[in-house]
């Protein structure tokens, strides 16, 4: 049994859908055994499929084939996460970083305050 790279990653949800998983390998985003490569190339077990998300590249091995997608509680039969600490801890500041980028309440109003915004600047206007 042979599976495609971007069925793979999608089969074991490592992307969202297969489209997503097609377009981030022709990217090189997907490394297999750390060359890059094209969607179509199939993979065996004992294989390593890195992934780069933002700054990080998560490693997974790969534990045996499948033929189609399974629920995230299988995931773990099919892939081990070799990802180092230092990979994680990276990805983790990360997120830190893009959480304390914008507070609630600063930058552009939302939809609900604009609304409110000109419907008071309206009611100001009527007044005077």
């Amino acid at each position: 049994m042979s599976v495609r790279i971007d069925k793979f990653i999608w089969f074991t949800r490592l992307c969202k859908t297969r489209s997503i998983a097609t377009e981030q390998v022709k990217k090189g985003k997907v490394k297999l055994n750390g060359e890059g490569i094209k969607p179509a190339r199939e993979v065996k077990v004992g294989d390593e499929i890195g992934i780069v998300k933002h700054t990080s590249v998560f490693t997974y091995k790969i534990k045996s084939l499948l033929n189609n997608r399974v629920g995230a509680k299988l995931v773990e039969d099919y892939i081990i996460d070799v990802t180092p600490l230092e990979e994680i801890e990276k990805y983790k500041t990360y997120q830190a970083a893009q959480s304390a980028y914008r507070g609630h309440g600063t930058g552009k109003p939302t939809k609900k305050e604009r609304r409110a915004l000109e419907s008071f600047k309206q009611w100001k206007n009527e007044d005077l």
